[in-house]
C-alpha cells in the first residue's frame, strides 16, 4: 500500500502486530507487499515488537504470543502499542472531565495519555493510584509554578505493580474514603463473560473500590482489549456508564457493548460524547 510509505515506525508496529494477531500470523514478504517498505525494515520492526513480548519471531515470519491470564506486561512494554488508538482515546475522552470536578485516574497507558490532555482543565480534584499520571500533573505544575486552577492531585499509595500502579490494602483503604465525580479507567481485558479483568490479583481488588467510589464509570480501551480476559475480574458490563474505544472495534463488538452502556468510539462524530454530563 503505498500510503503506508511513510508511516512512522510505531504506527507502522501498530499495523503489523494488528496483522499478526488478526491473522494468527504473518510472513515477512507479505509485510513487505502491504506496507511499501523493505525486508529490512519489516525484520527490524519484528525485532522491536519481539522485544517488547507482543509477538514471536518465526521463521520467514512471526505469530501471537499466547498470554498467560496471569501474565501482566510493564508500563514500557505496554506504552508501546496501539499508540494511535490511545491517542485518539484519550482526546475522546478528555471532553468528560469537567472543571471544578473530582475524577479519578486509574492505571495504565492509556488513562497516562489521557492525563496529559487533562492538565489545562481548571480546579480539578485528581485521584489516582498511578505513579505515571500524578507525575504528569506535578511535572506540569513544577513548569508553571503556582498557576490559579492547577490540579489538586491526590495519590493513594500502596504497592507498585510492575505497570506502575499503586494497589493492595494502603489505596484500597484510601480510595474507599473517598468519593468521586468520574473514574476513567483503564483495564487489561474486557469481555461479555468476564467483564472487565486484569491478570494482577490485588489490582483487581483496588480497582474495585476505585469502581464503588465512583459516581460514573468511564472505560477507556482500545480495540485489541476486547475478548481478552485476565486472572481476575473486578467488574460487570452493567456497572461500565461509558466505553471510549478506537475505530478499530468491530461492529458485532459495537452492537454487543451498546446493550450494556453508551459507546464512544473516537473519530466518530455521531458518538462524540457532549460534555460531562455521560
Amino acid at each position: 500500500m503505498s500510503e503506508n510509505q511513510n508511516l512512522l515506525a510505531e504506527q507502522r508496529r501498530a499495523l503489523i502486530l494488528d496483522e499478526v494477531r488478526r491473522r494468527g500470523g504473518v510472513r515477512v514478504n507479505e509485510l513487505t507487499r502491504k506496507l511499501g517498505v523493505s525486508d529490512m525494515t519489516i525484520r527490524r520492526d519484528l525485532d522491536a515488537l519481539a522485544r517488547q513480548g507482543v509477538l514471536e519471531k518465526v521463521h520467514g515470519g512471526a505469530v501471537p504470543v499466547v498470554e498467560a491470564s496471569s501474565h501482566e506486561p510493564g508500563f514500557e512494554a505496554k506504552s508501546g502499542l496501539e499508540l494511535t488508538a490511545k491517542e485518539d482515546i484519550a482526546r475522546a475522552a478528555a471532553p468528560l472531565a469537567a472543571p471544578g470536578t473530582a475524577i479519578a485516574l486509574s492505571g495504565g497507558t492509556t488513562t497516562y495519555a489521557l492525563a496529559q490532555r487533562l492538565i489545562d482543565v481548571p480546579d480539578l480534584t485528581v485521584v489516582t493510584n498511578s505513579v505515571r499520571v500524578a507525575d504528569v500533573f506535578h511535572a506540569a505544575q513544577r513548569t508553571a509554578g503556582n498557576r490559579q486552577g492547577a490540579a489538586t492531585v491526590v495519590l493513594t499509595g500502596g504497592v507498585r505493580t510492575p505497570s506502575d500502579s499503586l494497589v493492595g490494602p494502603v489505596a484500597d483503604q484510601a480510595i474507599a474514603a473517598l468519593h468521586f465525580d468520574v473514574l476513567f479507567l483503564g483495564v487489561h481485558g474486557i469481555s461479555p463473560e468476564a467483564g472487565l479483568s486484569t491478570p494482577n490479583l490485588a489490582e483487581a481488588e483496588t480497582n474495585r473500590r476505585l469502581v464503588q467510589s465512583a459516581r460514573r464509570v468511564v472505560v477507556l480501551a482500545d480495540h485489541t482489549k476486547w475478548g481478552t480476559v485476565g486472572l481476575s475480574s473486578f467488574a460487570a458490563l452493567d456497572q461500565v456508564d461509558t466505553l471510549v474505544t478506537d475505530a478499530g472495534l468491530p461492529v458485532d463488538a459495537r452492537t454487543e457493548i451498546s446493550e450494556h452502556m453508551r459507546l464512544v468510539v473516537a473519530g466518530d462524530p455521531d458518538s462524540a460524547p457532549g460534555g460531562a454530563d455521560i
